[in-house]
């Protein structure tokens, strides 16, 4: 299906506002929340992801063919890998829409032979409805969600993912796209749905797996233990910051606060102090008391800590948090799954304070210890 020894093209396309809901607590940019997060003061992220990924292949033998502009073509320009660009494909008119995605993505489907895209899930959607698994693609993680199994851990594994790709040395399978309900997620309701599937080439450790919910008796009774030790070890007048997910916001519910389950809280002396905090309310936070604490709890099967899902708590702010104040829980099970938690700030200085090993609370005083990558 696939002749390697030929110098391969790379069909580049990038969602240029994907990212951007996730620091101003709007959890995604879909429909309008685009023109809210605007509002909020958001600044893009894609871009950044984007050159980073493509400044980090170290591979030669490929030429790259661009969606036009903002969607693609400014950011290969921009990297060191400009003159392989060889051709832009189609037409745009900013602002992007998702069927300026899925209209480009169809184009360039025939004539490259692997799309690399740089978005969230809401654009691997929008891939799977332009080509289906007629080519292989490869995700750049850039949105807020990123549930789907087709994207790399960060933007470097999947530079080094399309190398493996270009040297053969890949198997590929069909991998799936999964997305929420935006709409039902700001309202705290979690409603993940399996759309379809994206043929994706597979080297080990460089691709994150899809997102799994974990619900039964037993991890309710992990978690109430979990919450009741924190609360007895709060300390006064420090405030704690709590990531998404319903392990973590067990603690509202011991001390019968109206937290979200999805959003990032702030609670202090027992009390909310901010409710659905953007990352600026955390940075003032920080900044007003001099120290704060972190609480968060990994994706099931994925092992993000930071960098899915709670962007809210960004590099700004988590450059003003000692790494002995961060504290990660997890049900038992959940992290028995995991060979290791990660994190993917798109701050490499963050991500390497962070790295190494981290105790991870599963119960009362019951702790196991964990390598952060």
């Amino acid at each position: 299906m696939f002749n390697f020894m030929t110098c391969k093209r790379i069909g580049f396309i990038v969602n240029p506002i994907a990212g951007m809901g996730g620091a101003v607590g709007l959890k995604g940019t879909d429909g309008e929340a685009y023109l809210e997060a605007i509002k909020r003061g958001a600044k893009p992220v894609a871009p950044l992801r984007a050159l980073e990924f493509l400044n980090s292949i170290k591979s030669t033998n490929f030429h790259i063919i661009s969606a036009p502009s903002i969607m693609g073509e400014d950011y290969v320009k921009a990297s060191t890998h400009s003159t392989r660009l060889i051709k832009i494909v189609g037409d745009i008119s900013p602002p992007t829409s998702r069927e300026d995605t899925i209209r480009i993505a169809n184009e360039l489907s025939k004539l490259v032979d692997i799309l690399v895209f740089v978005g969230g899930d809401g654009t691997a959607r929008d891939i799977c409805t332009a080509i289906n698994t007629r080519i292989p693609v490869i995700g750049v993680p850039s949105g807020v969600k990123m549930y789907s199994a087709v994207f790399a851990l960060n933007p470097r594994a999947a530079a080094e993912l399309l190398e493996h790709y270009l040297n053969g040395d890949v198997v590929f399978a069909e991998r799936e796209v999964l997305d929420v309900n935006e709409e039902a997620f700001r309202r705290d309701a979690l409603e993940v749905n399996l759309y379809c599937y994206l043929l994706t080439p597979i080297h080990t450790h460089l691709l994150q797996p899809s997102k799994t919910i974990y619900t039964d008796v037993d991890e309710e009774v992990s978690k109430e233990a979990i919450a009741e030790y924190l609360v007895e070890l709060m300390e006064l007048n420090i405030p704690y910051i709590l990531g998404p997910g319903s392990t973590v916001k067990s603690i509202c519910k011991k001390i019968n606060l109206n937290c979200t389950l999805l959003g990032v809280d702030v609670i202090l002396n027992r009390k909310l102090l901010v409710r659905d905090a953007s990352e600026r309310d955390l940075l003032e936070v920080v900044k007003t008391y001099g120290r704060a604490k972190v609480i968060v709890s990994p994706i099931g099967r994925q092992g993000f800590i930071f960098g899915r899902g709670n962007q809210q708590i960004s590099p700004l702010v988590l450059q003003y948090i000692s790494r002995d104040d961060i504290i990660v829980v997890s049900t038992e099970r959940k992290v028995r799954e995991l060979e290791h938690l990660l994190v993917d700030t798109g701050d490499e200085k963050v991500n390497s304070k962070l790295r190494g090993y981290m105790k991870v609370l599963v119960g009362y005083n019951r702790f196991l210890v964990m390598k952060v990558e």
